[in-house]
């Protein structure tokens, strides 16, 4: 079923340059964007692109809520990362952040997302499909660099997303380190490129990086998503294989992390 878009959107932006992206694509397609930043690192970015950007911190709820009540947002996107780690650092939350987190049976992704979901829909907002404004992000099948997977590669490939797929189903992260058919690491808190550091310290050299969707991926968040943070993550711990899953990933700066890839000898698929 397609949406009707309002001509102002909302964004809450977290780290990285993907929504940056979404608001260059908007603004270039005539949409007035709305951005919220919860990071420091695109701040100045997403000035290029935004009529507005507040910066604020994820504990400030009432802040947050106001701003959108008051710029009139019916719709809004959200992109970026936004560590759960957070809330081990101990952050200042407001009254209403502490009284969502209160009410949270668990923690995980999809809790805690789903609660915010429900909580912007009191005020008559809609979450929209992160993906609305940057299907041209997403990645089809086959491989994107100039060097394929041996069989032996393939085998930790297909080994990794099954068990990838597992893990998505339990909402503990989407992605896995395999070495021979070896488990090095799993995604959990820490967020991929640290799985990365981890996984590839344990394997020393040739590890295969898996990544996919959720099995029932709800689309208004954490869609899977890498870059060339991701690639250079990699290439130090001497991890030559990335696999995404196809038409369900998000990769930023496509050609450049291609060029990264064929120069460092790591092979980049989507299945």
């Amino acid at each position: 079923m397609s949406i009707m878009l309002e001509q102002k959107q909302g964004l809450i932006a977290g780290d990285g340059l993907l929504p940056v992206k979404m608001a260059q694509y908007a603004k270039d397609n005539g949409f007035d964007v709305i951005a919220i930043s919860l990071s420091s690192d695109n701040y100045k970015q997403l000035k290029k692109y935004c009529s507005q950007v507040y910066s604020c911190s994820p504990g400030q709820v009432l802040k947050i809520e106001k701003i959108l009540q008051d710029e009139g947002i019916k719709q809004l996107t959200f992109l970026g990362k936004v560590h759960k780690g957070l809330i081990l650092k101990r952050p200042k939350f407001d009254t209403r952040a502490l009284e969502l987190i209160r009410n949270a049976t668990k923690f995980n992704d999809d809790e805690v997302m789903l609660g915010i979901v429900q909580e912007l829909e009191r005020f008559g907002i809609t979450v929209l499909d992160q993906t609305i404004f940057i299907k041209n992000l997403m990645i089809p099948a086959g491989v994107l660099g100039k060097l394929n997977p041996t069989a032996a590669q393939m085998d930790d490939v297909n080994y990794g997303f099954t068990l990838a797929k597992e893990m998505g189903k339990l909402d503990i992260g989407q992605s896995v380190v395999i070495k021979n058919k070896m488990i090095m690491a799993v995604e959990a808190i820490e967020g991929t490129d640290k799985c990365i550091v981890r996984g590839g310290k344990l394997a020393k050299s040739g590890a295969t990086v898996v990544k996919v969707s959720k099995p029932s991926q709800d689309k208004r968040f954490d869609i899977p998503t890498i870059g060339l943070k991701t690639l250079q993550t990699m290439k130090k711990y001497k991890a030559n294989l990335l696999t995404v899953e196809a038409n369900e990933t998000i990769i930023v700066d496509l050609e450049k992390v291609i060029k990264f890839a064929d120069k460092n000898n790591i092979v980049v698929m989507a299945v």
